[in-house]
């Protein structure tokens, strides 16, 4: 039996995931009177979703200060550790990385221990498994599937080793004698609402004449998953956890939902062809190794300029890799476990993403 009038710790709950969990939290968790928004910078606006039920604070803090960390999950009933800092291209240093997404999750999970904290759930990534940089495709597979991991880039080694220390956490006793049981969610390409880099395939777009010139080839399929989804998701296991805290804990999950397999660039086009975009090309109109060798250049630039400016643009040889890469997911472990089922089909999910592009469509031309 779940407990009433929980306080649940949202950590990074102004970001993209994190605002749109603590919105679901509030509509589809009857159990909690509160919940705290922990983030280094906080979006007023969630505030405003307070109501007689459930109160939302506000609590602005640094995930790698542990006394910040500490204070944010005093007296707090079940943490849902969502912050992390992603960076593919080089616009942060690596240390910074590793800082916010390894020391980050160190912070949380000794200050569960020190408070009593039973209930951890962590966002992780799909990344922690691939797509790795030998190009090897992943198809339709699941948590049981084997698969050579091989990364050599801050983020998908950070967030590597934070799912680690949350896993191997499971079942350690806090101070006051309690258990700490944890479990991770993986996600798979997250998309909706306030997804920036949407925003900037939308403004590179509008640069290119509203045309997006095809680079992948159409054969390459990734796993997208809606961003209401992921957080039922995350919802979901939640209240699980508490329930049968000796079938989640310790466990990991692949969170995906029904969208479409698609190449990245077929697949936001879903959304940008809304508002007038075309797609040039129905084959690669590069050749790969021309990309590649691109990519090479925007490295080598990369570490060229880094005394001189922060030069990172979206092509490098891990995004290329990752974008070329056959990567998707079917598991039904979510589902035996804690019941998951989108609650969003694809064609609201659609709706709603179309919805909020065609709001930058107006917010451009109000300029």
């Amino acid at each position: 039996m779940v407990q009433e009038g929980q306080v649940y710790v949202v950590t990074g709950g102004s970001g993209f995931l994190g605002a749109h969990l603590v919105r679901m939290l509030v509509e589809r968790s009857p159990n909690i009177s509160e919940i705290r928004v922990f983030d280094l910078h906080v979006d007023e606006s969630l505030a405003t979703l307070s109501n007689e039920r459930v109160k939302i604070h506000l609590i602005r803090g640094d995930i790698s200060s542990f006394s910040d960390v500490r204070s944010a999950l005093r007296g707090s009933h079940l943490v849902i550790h969502t912050a992390s800092l992603v960076d593919v291209w080089g616009r942060v240093p690596a240390s910074k990385v590793t800082e916010v997404n390894v020391t980050g999750t160190e912070n949380v999970l000794r200050a569960c221990e020190e408070e009593g904290i039973q209930y951890l759930v962590y966002t992780s990534s799909m990344e922690v498994v691939g797509p790795n940089l030998h190009g090897d495709p992943f198809y339709r597979g699941n948590e049981d599937t084997e698969y050579t991991v091989f990364h050599n880039q801050p983020y998908p080694l950070s967030k590597s080793r934070a799912e680690s220390l949350i896993l191997e956490a499971n079942g350690r006793k806090t101070k006051d004698g309690k258990t700490l049981y944890t479990c991770a969610l993986r996600p798979t390409g997250i998309y909706g609402e306030g997804h920036q880099l949407m925003k900037q395939f939308y403004q590179q777009g509008l640069r290119m004449g509203r045309r997006v010139f095809r680079a992948i080839a159409p054969s390459t399929e990734h796993g997208r998953v809606y961003v209401g989804n992921v957080a039922w998701m995350h919802v979901l296991a939640a209240l699980r956890l508490q329930d049968q805290p000796s079938k989640l804990g310790g466990q990991v999950y692949f969170c995906y939902d029904n969208s479409p397999y698609k190449s990245y660039e077929d697949f936001n086009m879903e959304f940008l062809s809304s508002c007038g975009f075309r797609m040039v090309g129905s084959r690669p109109l590069v050749p790969y190794v021309l990309l590649y060798l691109f990519a090479l250049l925007n490295a080598f630039l990369q570490w060229l300029l880094r005394p001189l400016c922060t030069y990172a643009p979206i092509l490098n040889p891990y995004t290329l890799s990752v974008a070329s890469t056959t990567f998707t997911v079917q598991t039904d472990k979510a589902k035996r476990h804690f019941g998951y089922q989108p609650l969003y089909k694809w064609d609201e999910c659609k709706r709603r993403t179309v919805s909020w592009v065609q709001t930058l469509e107006e917010s451009g031309k109000e300029r």
